[in-house]
């Protein structure tokens, strides 16, 4: 398994029952030979431990075929073991009841067939006088022509044997007390050699398991991560089945060996007996260890799905808060009424509380908190799940201070508003008062006194209806005012917003998102579209300048790495590798300090002359490509020494918040900055003077970006022998499904049905296509690191394309050789496919232009039939192919310095008729019987062979 540990604590290859390739004969191969009887392995042994194998009286003994008396006595001599069989074997044959001729049968086939090491050869001799006088006589003239080097040894009786061997060794038809049970002892050979086939099948299975748990992929949803989840758990239990059922086997079979020991205490079991039990047990602890290394391995793969499990439920819910909040804020933000009365505030209040309700802002919290505490679990996905909880935390405050501020703003509303109320009503009572004191009545004293005593009364109640400082209600005025400018701003603010994409860094704490307040002035310097674009403030300065900011940290940090101070505190794996850690970040920095931030703000008051610096500078920003290139190795460095005293101390002289790690990933961020200043740029500037190079340098940008992230993939490319640089520019890369079909050559067959296609990761260059097999590998817990295996190689001046297959139209297909071998390809989408596709058609297109700039220089080609005047050359590029081609390749011979037209082949595919699923190949030999319905290809062809004097033997066009 590779990388697990598996292959080292699974199943270990010095067991030797498990080695059945050197034992090619079971008990089971030639059970009716062991039946037979004619040779046994009692279990006994000789004095000094050598193995007994008796030779039983057997009377068809002279007729036992060979092959059968070979392969019986080679399984008896492979049982004991090696040390056993070292000392030697003992014979005993048996023959008091039979003949001397067929002693001397035996005798001849042990002396010629034997395979194992002789030691002694016992034979007891006929019983009856004439044959016993008759094999005294016959071994005495016989026994060189055995041809043994070892004593054999002639009894009368099985008396003089125990002489020799103990009769405790020794069954009972030799005379001996050894208990022997042939059926017994075959069951239990055929049961031994079951169970070490099950050990083996087992520890199989669980090895085949555990690699491809090691290889699977770990699914990007909830719902598939839970049926792997489900699946891989169903699979584990059914193996630990398998596992108990051989544990239980093995447990059975150890008991019936040791069944006469259990059964009676004066029973001793033979050494065979011994050495199967040692064998059983062997396998048993076998089968012990492999479950403990099988389980280990299961218990981190099931907390690693677990933990993926965990990681989708999070970026699930991740997705579904952050959209809830962010459509809460843009709906806060074009929420400007603060209300025209109190009635119509306290409104505006209550809608403002449901919002905050709606806003989920616990959800989050609770979601950032559930994030942390998997990072605190060591969760291996730590680097996605740390930027998430910190934009969560930040959406959270964006969300509560601007829930606060338009608190703030309806308070102050309202306040006004009452206090506007309470004026108006004491007016309006002051004026129904002076309304209902009658004229007439005020003529008389009396009626006067009491008029002026209301007056008076009503006079005092001012002091209640009337704020205390006259001055406040112009400062409310201004709060007001002060409100809609602040809204106003909010919303002209809003309406020229920046697409800002979530950072995959916590932001920085000093500096936290704010939105930005720019002054709305008249235009200045020319205008873009009506409207004047001025990089003195708001992001598009910034988005310039903080590059130098940001990288002056990471160069506080490389400068101490020369503090002869702090040298004793940098590691050892750090020691000389400034240059791994840092890649040319200086190099960036000395570029953006020294050139592009002075030009870019030269142009704060010319904008639409930034486009420009862009253009002039692209090959300078190439210097990113680099810095990525190097990105993995400084991070793989980081992670390895990124906890050491070292980085603490100098993060704490520099007084960082953020560590190093952060801002070594700036660069990698802002090169994918730049394209969005350009693209609100673009937006501001519609059909103005600049927009054009407004775009070419949006495109500049988003090359280089594209440059980039096809070279971080190019050198993840493994086991291509040639030199990658000499392929030509990397045009394009991308995963497909891929099926292909030989259709010639050794090759005849159809790759495993078109139903089940090849996962491949290509890449175009202008000179070759290569096909690769992308893989996967987790370093340390860390984000995986993706690299691809090459497979296979197309030349591009020898490939043709078909653009549509029918039945999908997000399929093509690349061949070569006349469709001898084709490589059906299936994009993700239509687009992607249209893209490739018009890749391709520009490298052939381009092989097609170099051949007739080579022709051309070298003037019209000689035949001995016909010349081609260069003015049939125009004809090139001008003529399109007939509507019933789909495509054309024309083939010349290897001796090109003489070109009949006998020798041209012209190969075209025509496209299938409604009804029909594949084209129709066909190939023309010779030029003059073409059919009348391809005349405009006969003046291509005949320019063609003055391009292909230049040197092409196929060339492939497209129209």
């Amino acid at each position: 398994m590779p990388g697990s540990g598996w292959d080292q604590s699974g199943i270990r290859p010095g067991y030797e029952i498990m080695q059945q390739e050197i034992r090619p004969l079971v008990a089971v191969d030639i059970i009716e030979q062991l039946h037979r009887q004619f040779a046994i392995l009692s279990g006994g042994r000789g004095k000094d431990g050598a193995p007994i194998i008796t030779f039983p009286e057997f009377a068809g003994f002279s007729d036992i075929p060979d092959e059968d008396f070979l392969n019986v006595v080679t399984y008896l001599t492979s049982i004991p073991s090696l040390e056993a069989a070292s000392i030697g074997f003992i014979i005993i044959i048996d023959r008091r009841r039979d003949k001397w001729s067929a002693v001397k049968a035996s005798l001849t086939r042990i002396a010629g067939a034997f395979p194992g090491n002789l030691q002694l050869v016992f034979v007891l001799r006929p019983s009856r006088f004439i044959q016993r006088t008759i094999a005294d006589i016959g071994i005495k003239l016989y026994r060189d022509d055995f041809k043994m080097k070892v004593p054999i040894i002639m009894l009368n009786s099985v008396s003089d044997l125990h002489g020799y061997i103990d009769k405790s060794q020794l069954t009972r038809e030799l005379g001996g007390t050894l208990e022997y049970g042939h059926s017994q002892w075959i069951h239990h050979r055929t049961a031994i050699e079951n169970f070490a086939m099950t050990v083996k099948t087992t520890a199989q299975m669980l090895q085949s398991f555990g690699t491809d748990l090691a290889e699977t992929e770990l699914p990007n949803d909830v719902q598939c991560t839970e049926e792997l989840l489900s699946a891989h758990t169903d699979h584990h239990s059914k193996l630990k089945d398998e596992l108990k059922l051989a544990v239980k086997q093995g447990a059975t079979l150890l008991t019936c060996i040791r069944e006469p020991v259990t059964r009676s205490a004066n029973s001793k079991l033979s050494p065979d007996e011994l050495e199967n039990v040692a064998t059983v047990e062997r396998l048993l602890a076998q089968l012990d260890e492999t479950e403990k290394a099988f389980d280990q391995f299961w218990t981190k793969h099931h907390l690693k799905l677990e933990q993926c499990l965990q990681l989708r439920h999070f970026e699930h819910d991740f997705r579904e808060v952050k959209l809830a909040l962010d459509n809460l804020m843009e709906g806060q933000a074009g929420f400007a009424d603060i209300g025209d009365s109190v009635t119509r505030v306290e409104h505006l209040l209550r809608e403002q509380k449901h919002l905050e309700e709606k806003g989920q802002v616990k959800k989050a919290q609770s979601l950032a908190l559930h994030g942390e505490q998997l990072i605190q679990n060591n969760h291996y996905a730590v680097d996605s799940i740390r930027p998430k909880c910190v934009e969560l935390r930040r959406i959270c405050d964006d969300f509560t201070n601007e829930t606060k501020k338009k608190y703030d703003i309806l308070g102050k509303s309202l306040e006004l508003h009452k206090q506007l109320d309470k004026a108006s009503q004491w007016c309006e009572a002051g004026i129904y008062l002076l309304a209902s004191q009658a004229v007439d009545k005020c003529q008389s004293q009396e009626g006067a006194e009491t008029a002026l005593v209301e007056i008076e009364k009503f006079l005092v109640t001012a002091k209640e209806h009337q704020l205390s400082n006259p001055k406040e209600i112009l400062q409310k005025l201004e709060d007001v005012q002060e409100m809609f400018d602040k809204r106003q701003v909010s919303l002209k603010k809003l309406a020229a917003k920046q697409t800002r994409p979530v950072q995959p860094v916590a932001p920085h704490p000093e500096s936290s998102p704010k939105r930005a307040s720019p002054k709305i002035t008249r235009p200045a310097g020319p205008l873009i579209n009506g409207n004047a674009l001025r990089l003195d403030s708001g992001p598009y300065r910034r988005s310039n300048t903080t590059e130098n900011r940001e990288a002056l940290p990471c160069v506080g940090y490389a400068s101490e790495m020369d503090n002869p101070s702090l040298v004793h505190l940098i590691p050892a794996a750090l020691q000389n590798k400034k240059d791994i850690l840092f890649g040319n970040l200086p190099e960036i920095y000395e570029f953006h300090n020294r050139i592009f931030l002075k030009e870019i703000e030269n142009c704060i008051e010319n904008p639409e002359l930034l486009a420009r610096c862009f253009l002039k500078r692209k090959e300078d920003l190439q210097i990113y490509e680099k810095y990525c290139q190097n990105k993995p190795r400084s991070e793989a460095l980081w992670r390895q020494c990124g906890d050491s005293i070292f980085f603490q101390e100098c993060q704490r002289k520099l007084d960082h918040k953020l560590s190093l790690d952060a801002y070594l990933l700036k660069p990698v961020q802002r090169i994918t900055k730049y394209q969005l200043l350009l693209k609100e740029m673009l937006k501001c500037s519609k059909n103005s003077e600049g927009t054009a190079e407004l775009e070419e340098a949006l495109a500049t940008m988003l090359d280089i970006i594209k440059s980039v992230n096809d070279s971080m993939h190019q050198i993840a490319i493994t086991g291509y022998e040639g030199d990658v640089g000499e392929l030509g520019k990397l045009l394009m890369q991308g995963s497909f499904n891929v099926w292909t079909d030989h259709k010639k050559g050794h090759n005849k067959v159809k790759d495993l049905a078109r139903f089940k296609p090849m996962q491949r990761h290509l890449f175009l260059y202008t000179k070759m296509l290569l096909f690769c097999k992308k893989r996967e590998e987790n370093t340390d817990g860390h984000e995986k690191t993706a690299s691809y295996s090459f497979k296979n190689s197309l030349k591009m001046s020898t490939v043709g394309i078909t653009e549509n297959v029918k039945g999908d139209n997000k399929k093509f297909e690349i061949w070569y050789n006349g469709r001898e071998e084709v490589y059906i390809i299936q994009a993700s989408s239509v687009e992607l496919k249209n893209t490739w596709i018009s890749e391709i058609r520009k490298v052939l297109t381009g092989q097609l232009e170099a051949c007739r700039g080579r022709t051309q220089s070298k003037g019209p080609l000689r035949t001995s039939q016909s010349n081609v005047p260069l003015k049939e050359q125009s004809v090139i590029g001008q003529t399109s192919l007939p509507k019933t081609l789909s495509s054309l390749v024309l083939r010349v011979s290897e001796d090109d310095s003489h070109l009949p037209l006998s020798t041209v082949q012209l190969s075209f595919i025509v496209k299938p008729a409604e009804g029909q699923s594949e084209g129709k190949n066909c190939v023309l030999n010779a030029v003059p019987t073409l059919p009348t319905a391809f005349s405009q290809v006969v003046a291509w062809v005949k320019a063609l062979i003055t391009i292909l004097k230049a040197g092409s033997k196929c060339l492939v066009l497209w129209f």
